[in-house]
């Protein structure tokens, strides 16, 4: 589901306006008509504000049950004992490189370098 529809949805269930939304938020009108539409998506500290002033919890936004999700475990750091991609071999002898080269460079060169691998990624 699309955020904005779900904002939509729990509003229209709570029963606020977009006017009292705007009261209790201090966001503006005209913004939460955008967000709710699917035209700009908002911030977690925008979705936080949206929370309290539905009095309903964060995760209601992502999702649909009943009942709470489950708590799980957070992802483990990698080690190296628990990397399951390029932990041998060429593989990972090349990231081990990269990661040589990379704490190496000056921050200019490395926007640089980001940019041109955004657009090579978009491609």
């Amino acid at each position: 589901m699309v955020i904005a529809d779900r904002l939509r949805i729990l509003r229209n269930q709570k029963k606020p306006s977009q006017g009292d939304i705007e009261k209790r938020t201090v966001l503006l009108r005209y913004y939460l008509s955008r967000v709710e539409n699917g035209h700009t998506v908002p911030s977690v500290a925008t979705l936080e504000k949206r929370a309290k002033a539905l009095e309903v919890p964060l995760y209601e936004f992502f999702y649909q049950g009943k009942e709470p999700p489950e708590e799980n475990d957070p992802p483990k750091s990698p080690t190296r004992d628990n990397l399951e991609w390029d932990s041998s071999g060429k593989d990972a002898r090349m990231l081990a490189q990269f990661r040589r080269v990379l704490a190496k460079i000056n921050t200019r060169n490395l926007k640089i370098l980001l940019s041109i691998a955004q657009g090579m990624a978009r491609r």
